[in-house]
């Protein structure tokens, strides 16, 4: 198998650029990663639809990955339940290595086979719940291991990765390959592999969430108002999707303290 993830960077002699020509660079390779995801939507489609259909059964949808894979599902699961008002353990990001890894590496932790399946089994995962694997190489230990314990469990399995037939996107039974090719530095899968990943997250996260009617329009009917500025957002949805003035907008949303519950409350389902 051929890791492209892993290839010599198109550039040389980065240390001798000047800065406006490593910026520009960077930014050109940038441009080629949609690109790369757009060819991958049908995969994110048949993603998108199992972790939908599961949920709506009421399961949850598990990341599992290590060190920058393993912190943007972290990062997607971590702002659910703010954008679409759900509860923390509906999306589920896990790390090897624990929270800790987070904010920095911890030593072979990705190595571990066994451990992601430890890590789900904490939570109670079940044949209702998806997992899926964020893996920018497609054969992090840690993550193929989840992935065919899962599998034997008979729990819908599914991948993120930025290499094409790899052992863990052939392990998935819903797998999305984004091939963005060689980084800009060599191997720093940081940079448009992170990139790619982000962004189906986001795809896969809102439509999903669009399926269980999380918003309304094109708006976060759900979210939670934890902040002043939401709150004004949360006052201005309500005056838009009703036509009532902001006064009203205000007092039904201080009444409910749901944008959903005062919109439903001015006479709109």
């Amino acid at each position: 198998m051929e890791l492209t993830t892993e290839k010599d960077s198109n550039y040389n002699n980065l240390h001798e650029l000047s800065l406006s020509d490593i910026l520009q660079n960077i930014n050109d390779e940038d441009q080629t990663v949609p690109l790369a995801v757009k060819k991958s939507i049908k995969q994110i489609e048949k993603l998108s639809a199992a972790v939908t259909k599961q949920m709506k059964a009421g399961g949850r949808l598990f990341y599992i990955g290590a060190g920058t894979s393993g912190r943007l599902g972290v990062l997607d699961a971590s702002e659910c339940p703010p954008t679409f008002g759900v509860p923390a353990e509906m999306v589920i990001g896990i790390i090897a290595g624990g929270d800790s890894a987070i904010r920095k590496a911890v030593e072979n932790a990705e190595d571990d086979e066994k451990q992601a399946w430890k890590d789900m089994a904490a939570y109670g995962i079940n044949n209702k719940d998806v997992v899926v694997g964020i893996a920018a190489s497609g054969t992090t230990p840690y993550v193929l291991g989840g992935l065919e314990a899962a599998n034997a469990q008979g729990i819908v399995t599914g991948c993120v990765v930025c290499n094409a037939d790899c052992p863990i996107s052939r392990e998935a039974r819903f797998p999305v390959e984004v091939v963005v090719g060689p980084e800009f530095l060599t191997g720093s899968t940081r940079m448009k592999a992170g990139t790619a990943q982000k962004l189906v997250l986001n795809m896969l996260t809102t439509s999903v969430m669009i399926g269980l009617g999380k918003v309304r329009g094109n708006k976060m009917i759900d979210m939670q108002l934890n902040n002043s500025k939401l709150y004004k957002r949360g006052v201005n949805i309500i005056m838009k999707e009703t036509g009532i003035d902001e006064e009203t907008a205000e007092g039904l949303l201080k009444k409910y303290g749901s944008i959903r519950e005062a919109i439903a409350a001015a006479g709109h389902r």
